[in-house]
């Protein structure tokens, strides 16, 4: 609907059908007005498959939702790096809302991976902003071509689900820029989201949903979002002052309470009655945008999603660990499928995200459809039971007889529903005892062991040295058995890259002191340094890198070229790299590129993920990736002039197969555009004077004209006794404030300091 006409819409509205236009009509949809034929419209949770409920309708899961398909989960899909691929599973997920009438999909999730130990980081992507925007911005652009809203959600720093809805997550303004909000920021201002899903917790002590620094400010006057915000549901604090800030759409019913908030305060004053229709105008924008391109004729094609969610799953999946290739699996090798996870595999989430799936297909099921065409012998033992974390002997014996009679057994393995799901956090990193005692137990009796997880997030492996290999399906969705299957026995080819790091122990991560905080305040005292950017930076040892996976096939990397040695900030920088396979099959690779700021007078990470690309070669095959770089390649947020910030000096640019495996690198000199100003006084030091151009030049004419020299002669020799000597003294006059040139030099006054600040200033 056109603008002008939705200004004449909403002028005919009251002042009660305004208000009530904020809040929801019920759980899941939003109010009409039908005097005016005012349509409501309906949102389903997601991101990962659609969770269209009904009838007794609730948030939890506790009532069933419509069957559907469940796709893999943010943690696997951001692992197969590949654009094109997420934004298909997108426009599949838009397919089937528009079959369904659903006009929003709640997602993706793309809050940042702090810690290991978030209930919740299945459904989100990474630790990288960078990586996450992208792919999150691949998500919206494929649901939203099919004319469906997305509401990227948790805006923002909801980064744990202990006491997620008072929590407030303390972070200074550099972190904050360079990653909680960067993870938004790409998404947005490329794929413009219908609408923002805001997330419960405070920020530096404020509700998100009363931000208007980060609603108003910088969602939508920096970023250029022009949708609606929605609370998450039950996040709403104040009414009015949300709204204010820029929240327009409480979910979801509040039963008339805060309708009649709103309208009081019109009414007495406090509420200018321009911002509720202003909240009006985003909302029907989005309600008519679905309802004026509904497609009447989609169909929610239940088999073919099945075999697209498979698809997807097998880029997914990452291959951690393949010792004397022992994969792929022959077809003639008798193999034991163990563990209880190959027959009803663990392949979603608890909470908000959970999918009524219409099947599920185990690994099991899918490798005996194969005996027959193909020549595969599996037997099957269950191996343990997930319900509580205890050895079931007799399991575990029929378990190790299976794994005795083969020729390689198989373990699925990972985390049970009650290890992670949204509402808690997990309180170590350790898979059940009962699963690893059962992994030591069968490395015992047979060599060719290989451990398949299903899990979340990352977890502990203290068996990893005993066994061959190790697959990670992550939560794959409902066709995770068959994407898992084909893996195994060579018909897919891995490609997955990590999109997180996988600790050696819980205790070597970044915010292992502070996270989950106390008194419902979590410090963010790691800073920019989340993930890879301090593993990197401290040179630590981890089970996994960031970016990490292995394939059938070999890479190798070649002719690194910048087109330019130097340039201006302002100029765009082409790095093309040759990527050959130089294998026996096809496969698919993930090239990475990094910068390093080599000359940096910032604390910042030793590299950050700048660029990627995924490409599929044919043995033999090479291929030229080409990236392009900015600006905000080299930048990191400066808080002194509250802006993204390029040093002047020398970055390297680096090509990885891992963020701990730099394969190329090749220099480049970057010339800022930006000059901070400095204020000098009497605290400054000499060193900070000298290091400014300017400010050397300045100082030296002044000092020369007192002394006839630099430094006095008093200060620059060594005093004959070895008590000062000239390393010392350079270190004292780097520190020195200009203060202090009152005691040290003789005959200057305070009034010529004052004057020399004057000029420095100037």
């Amino acid at each position: 609907m056109e603008q002008q006409k939705l200004k004449e819409l909403i002028a005919q509205m009251t002042l009660e059908e305004k208000a009530g236009l904020c809040s929801g009509a019920d759980f899941w949809h939003t109010k009409g007005v039908e005097r005016l034929g005012i349509p409501s419209a309906m949102v389903s949770d997601g991101p990962h498959g659609l969770r269209k409920q009904d009838d007794k309708a609730d948030h939890l899961g506790v009532n069933d939702s419509i069957k559907a398909v469940c796709f893999p989960a943010g943690c696997a899909t951001a692992s197969s790096f590949n654009r094109e691929l997420v934004e298909q599973m997108g426009e599949t997920l838009g397919e089937e809302c528009q079959a369904e009438g659903v006009s929003t999909l709640l997602g993706p999730a793309m809050n940042i991976k702090r810690s290991p130990l978030c209930g919740r980081n299945f459904e989100y992507y990474s630790e990288d902003p960078f990586l996450s925007s992208e792919i999150a911005g691949a998500f919206v652009h494929g649901v939203q071509s099919k004319n469906v809203g997305t509401s990227p959600k948790h805006f923002m720093a909801n980064n744990q689900e202990y006491h997620r809805m008072t929590n407030s997550s303390e972070m200074d303004e550099r972190t904050m820029r360079e990653i909680y909000l960067a993870s938004f920021e790409g998404m947005v201002r490329k794929e413009k989201p219908w609408t923002i899903m805001n997330s419960y917790n405070r920020l530096n002590g404020t509700y998100l949903c009363e931000n208007k620094e980060m609603l108003t400010d910088i969602l939508r006057e920096e970023w250029g979002f022009d949708g609606y915000v929605m609370t998450d549901w039950g996040a709403m604090n104040d009414r009015v002052t949300a709204l204010k800030a820029g929240c327009d759409l409480e979910m979801p019913a509040s039963h008339g309470i805060t309708d009649a908030q709103i309208a009081a305060a019109v009414q007495d004053g406090t509420l200018e009655e321009e911002v509720l229709d202003r909240a009006c105008e985003r909302i029907l924008n989005i309600v008519y945008r679905f309802e004026d391109n509904r497609d009447k004729e989609a169909v929610f094609h239940l088999e073919e999603d099945h075999e697209k969610a498979r698809t997807v799953e097998e880029e997914c999946i990452v291959l951690l660990k393949n010792e004397d290739s022992i994969l792929p699996l022959s077809g003639n090798m008798k193999a034991a499928f163990i563990g209880k996870y190959a027959e009803t595999p663990r392949y979603q989430g608890g909470g908000s995200s959970h999918i009524n799936s219409f099947k599920v297909e185990s690994a099991l099921e899918a490798a005996r459809g194969l005996e027959e065409s193909a020549g595969i012998e599996v037997s099957y033992a269950k191996g343990f039971d997930d319900i509580k974390d205890e050895t079931d002997e007799a399991l575990l014996k029929e378990a190790v007889e299976n794994a005795k009679n083969a020729d390689a057994a198989v373990i699925f393995a990972g985390l049970p529903d009650n290890f992670e799901s949204e509402g808690y956090d997990r309180k170590h990193m350790r898979m059940p005892d009962c699963q690893n005692r059962l992994i030591e137990a069968v490395t015992e009796v047979q060599p060719n062991v290989i451990v398949v997880l299903h899990n979340g997030a990352p977890v502990e492996m203290p068996w990893l040295s005993k066994v061959k290999a190790v697959v990670e399906a992550y939560l794959g969705g409902q066709a995770v058995g068959g994407a898992v299957v084909n893996i195994l026995y060579g018909r897919t080819n891995p490609s997955g890259r990590l999109a997180e790091t996988f600790p050696v122990r819980l205790n070597d991560t970044p915010c292992y002191l502070t996270y989950g905080g106390e008194h419902d305040k979590s410090a963010y005292t790691e800073g920019v340094f989340v993930g890879y950017r301090y593993y990197t930076s401290k040179d630590m040892p981890v089970l996994f890198p960031f970016g990490y996976g292995l394939s059938y096939t070999t890479f190798e990397y070649s002719n690194l070229v910048l087109d330019k040695k130097e340039i201006k900030e302002s100029e765009k920088l082409c790095v093309s790299v040759d990527v050959t396979n130089t294998g026996k099959c096809a496969g698919k690779e993930v090239v990475q590129l990094y910068v390093s700021a080599k000359d940096s007078k910032v604390i910042r990470p030793v590299r950050e993920l700048r660029a990627f690309d995924k490409i599929a070669l044919n043995p033999g095959e090479t291929k030229t990736v080409r990236f392009e770089l900015d600006a905000r390649a080299y930048t990191y947020w400066n808080m002194y002039i509250h802006n993204w910030h390029v040093e002047s000096g020398n970055y390297e640019i680096q090509i990885g197969k891992s963020a701990s495996e730099i394969v190329l690198k090749e220099n480049v000199k970057v010339e800022s555009g930006t000059v901070i100003p400095k204020e000098y006084n009497m605290n400054s030091t000499m060193g900070e004077i000298l290091a400014d151009p300017k400010g050397k030049a300045i100082l030296e004419q002044a000092m020369g004209a007192l002394s006839g020299g630099m430094v006095p002669d008093t200060m620059a020799e060594d005093d004959g006794g070895g008590a000062i000597g000239k390393e010392m003294m350079e270190a004292m006059m780097d520190g020195m404030p200009l203060r202090q040139l009152l005691s040290f030099v003789p005959g200057i006054q305070k009034e010529t300091l004052e004057q020399l600040i004057a000029a420095l200033n100037s």
